[in-house]
């Protein structure tokens, strides 16, 4: 792979590790808002969307690091 699409490709992993911090602080955002929700709505529909919310993120950060990797053995520096 020459140095142009190399150079490319960590373009790509930056904004991907960018996207990825700020999902991670939107998830901890709504952690805290499950963390702080009174306890008579635990278990109500908002919380267990909240819940799923959290878990949906967590899912996608995983992508995106599985996503990271990739691009970085495709880098040859993986």
């Amino acid at each position: 792979m020459n140095r142009i699409r190399r150079k490319g490709l960590q373009d790509i992993i930056d904004q991907l590790e960018e996207l990825k911090d700020a999902l991670e602080t939107l998830k901890e955002e709504e952690e805290e808002y499950l963390e702080n929700m009174p306890e008579n709505l635990q278990g109500s529909e908002r919380y267990e969307t909240a819940e799923e919310a959290v878990s949906n993120m967590e899912d996608a950060i995983s992508s995106m690091e599985d996503a990271i990797s990739s691009i970085e053995e495709a880098t040859g520096e993986g």
